[in-house]
C-alpha cells in the first residue's frame, strides 16, 4: 500500500469519527429536549391537597406571585353537589337563566375582549383556567377576579390520557395553588379537559369534593368549516333554562367566539334569558 493511499485512509477514518461524535452530541441534545420526561418521574413527589399545604410549598417558587387580593374569595357550591358531576341545572321552563362558561384562559387579548363583553351588558361568567395560564398571564387571572366573574379549575396541561392518582393530583392541586396564590380564590369548580371523565381527574376531583362542571350547550368552535353566524344560531337553539354554555377563550385565536359573542348574548337576551354564574344557577335549583 502506498504512502498517500494510507494517508487518505487514515484521514477518512478520523472524519468518519468526528462526524460520528458531533452526530451522537447533536441527538443526544435533541432528544432530550424533545422527550416528554416519563409521567411517573413528572415530580419527584405529587403535590398534595390544598387545604393541607401552602400555594408557595405547593409551587415550590422561592418568591410566590403576590395577588392584589387581600382577602380570600371562596367560590363554593351547594353542599349536595360537592363531588358530583352536572351537565345543567333543573330548573323550571319559566325560570329562563342559564351559565355562560369559558375555558383554557386566562389569555392575552381573549380573556379582555370577553370581559369587556361582560361589562358592557352588565353579566358575569364562569372562567375554567388552566394552571399554566394563570402562572403566564396573572395580571389578566387577576382582571377577571376583579370584575367580579367567577374561576374554576381546569388542570395544569390540559391533558388528556389516562393518569394515575398522583398524576391527577398534580394537575389539579398545582392548579389550586397557583389560582389562589395569584388572585386569592378558593374554588369548588373543576372541569375536566375535552369533557373526559374516565381517565382519572374527574374521579380525583370529586373525591376531593369539587363540582365536576360540564355542559349543555356549545357551538362548533373547533369546526374549521364552521363560520361565527352558525355558532351563533347552534348556541341559541341549544339554550334551555338552566343550561351551561361552553366556550374557549385561551389556547388560541378563537376569532369565532369573539365575533359570536356579542351576538350570542343579544339573541339570548332578547329570548328572556338572564345571565348567572355556575354557583348561581345550582343555588336557583337548590331553592
Amino acid at each position: 500500500m502506498t504512502k498517500s493511499r494510507k494517508l487518505f485512509i487514515w484521514g477518512a477514518l478520523i472524519a468518519g469519527t468526528c462526524s460520528f461524535g458531533i452526530g451522537l452530541i447533536f441527538f443526544r441534545g435533541w432528544s432530550h429536549q424533545k422527550t416528554p420526561e416519563p409521567l411517573a418521574q413528572a415530580r419527584q413527589s405529587p403535590i398534595p391537597n390544598l387545604k393541607s399545604v401552602s400555594p408557595a410549598d405547593s409551587l415550590n417558587q422561592d418568591k410566590p406571585l403576590k395577588s392584589p387580593i387581600t382577602k380570600d374569595i371562596i367560590v363554593s357550591v351547594p353542599k349536595q353537589f360537592e363531588g358530583t358531576t352536572i351537565r345543567e341545572a333543573k330548573l323550571s321552563g319559566q325560570n329562563k337563566v342559564i351559565a355562560l362558561t369559558f375555558d383554557d384562559g386566562p389569555w392575552p387579548k381573549n380573556t379582555e375582549h370577553v370581559l369587556n363583553l361582560l361589562e358592557q351588558h352588565k353579566i358575569k361568567a364562569t372562567f375554567f383556567w388552566i394552571g399554566e395560564n394563570v402562572k403566564n398571564y396573572p395580571q389578566i387571572a387577576q382582571k377577571v377576579v376583579a370584575a367580579g366573574d367567577v374561576v374554576g379549575n381546569h388542570t395544569w396541561h390540559h391533558w388528556y390520557f389516562p393518569m394515575n392518582p398522583a398524576t391527577s393530583a398534580d394537575e389539579i392541586d398545582k392548579t389550586a395553588a397557583v389560582i389562589y396564590q395569584t388572585t386569592g380564590v378558593k374554588t369548588d369548580l373543576f372541569r375536566p379537559p375535552g369533557g373526559f371523565l374516565k381517565n382519572g381527574l374527574a374521579d380525583y376531583a370529586k373525591q376531593h369534593k369539587y363540582l365536576v362542571t360540564m355542559w349543555s350547550d356549545d357551538g362548533p368552535e373547533f369546526n374549521r368549516h364552521a363560520t361565527w353566524q352558525t355558532m351563533v344560531k347552534d348556541v341559541l337553539d341549544g339554550a334551555k333554562p338552566g343550561g351551561i354554555v361552553l366556550m374557549h377563550d385561551g389556547g388560541g385565536s378563537h376569532y369565532k367566539t369573539m365575533e359570536a359573542l356579542p351576538y350570542i348574548i343579544d339573541g339570548l337576551t332578547k329570548r328572556g334569558y338572564r345571565f348567572v354564574t355556575v354557583p348561581e344557577l345550582l343555588k336557583l335549583q337548590q331553592k
